[in-house]
């Protein structure tokens, strides 16, 4: 079988099931990865039938944290983080319509912080990871023989050092399994800077030119309707600890609401940054079968 219909075409059909049989593997560094850069494409693909795992790399445990109500659960303090993480991660999933599981087990690798972080010094830094990483890797692609997997570019986005590994050890891994199609997910400039909001909360600030991730092209996309969209944010907002949507809602987690107004939901990390969740999730072909330019993304596959 294989699939060759536009994502525009898909857009508003909802209730499609033409991707049975069609296996996907996102690799991701951290609880709510995931969610922020691919739950768009997550959401739908699930929605059309595929099979979707998502492979969490690390628990976060070297995040910050939102809201005052778990801000001891942070590495310095109580080092509870990870733990806590775990069930925002379950929910998330939950919502998207897709598996998950940690690459090595729950815990095997440690979240090694931002560049420089003497995180990166924990033998159990997944920076430090090495072979036993691809190899766990190896045995879900095995276990799994995906068609298409999802992950990161070469810098990982932004340049965390869990988001480049987690390129690495994907491309590392496939090099031993045939992998049809592996892309990397991005942020279109146009768009991106299209879509910021006219007005942010208090305390939080715009971004400076050029400092959101982003890139001047990509190969297709996910345009999302609004059913994929609401479970995106929805899923974003599972994560309470490390992300805040500006769409007025409260949580247990962060008790403080803040709304913003523009084309589209404006959400923020701990550096409150507003940025925008907007309607397509763009992708890059990273290896494996090329597609013509903003063809599905299962275009061409034979599953």
């Amino acid at each position: 079988m294989s699939n060759s219909t536009n994502l525009n075409q898909q857009q508003g059909s909802g209730t499609a099931r033409d991707l049975v049989g069609l296996r996907v593997v996102a690799v991701h560094a951290h609880p709510d990865d995931e969610s922020i850069s691919t739950g768009g494409a997550l959401a739908h693909l699930a929605r059309r039938g595929a099979d979707v795992l998502v492979v969490t790399c690390t628990l976060g445990e070297e995040g910050e944290v939102i809201g005052e109500t778990y801000q001891g659960l942070v590495n310095d303090n109580a080092d509870q983080l990870g733990g806590f993480r775990i069930h925002e991660l379950a929910r998330a999933l939950e919502i998207l319509g897709v598996r998950g599981e940690f690459l090595g087990g729950a815990g095997t690798y440690r979240d090694s912080g931002m560049a420089g972080s003497p995180a990166s010094r924990n033998p159990r830094a997944f920076v430090n990871s090495g072979e036993r990483a691809v190899n766990d890797l190896v045995d879900i692609f095995r276990r799994e023989a995906p068609h298409l997997v999802l992950t990161y570019d070469p810098n990982g986005g932004y340049g965390h050092p869990d988001h480049i590994r987690a390129h690495e050890i994907t491309h590392l891994a496939a090099e031993q399994i045939d992998i049809p199609r592996i892309l990397w997910a991005a942020r279109l400039r146009e768009e991106l800077e299209a879509n910021f909001a006219d007005r942010i909360p208090d305390g939080w600030t715009r971004p400076a030119p050029g400092e959101l991730d982003a890139v001047d092209s990509t190969d297709t996309w996910v345009e999302m309707d609004d059913v994929v969209y609401a479970a995106k944010a929805e899923a974003m907002k599972a994560h309470a600890t490390q992300i805040w949507l500006a769409d007025g809602s409260i949580s247990p987690t962060n008790p403080h609401s803040a709304t913003a107004c523009g084309p589209v939901t404006t959400y923020a990390l701990s550096n409150l940054i507003a940025q925008p969740i907007i309607r397509r999730e763009h992708y890059c072909i990273g290896a494996g079968l090329p597609l013509d330019h903003g063809a599905d993304i299962a275009s061409g596959l034979d599953f």
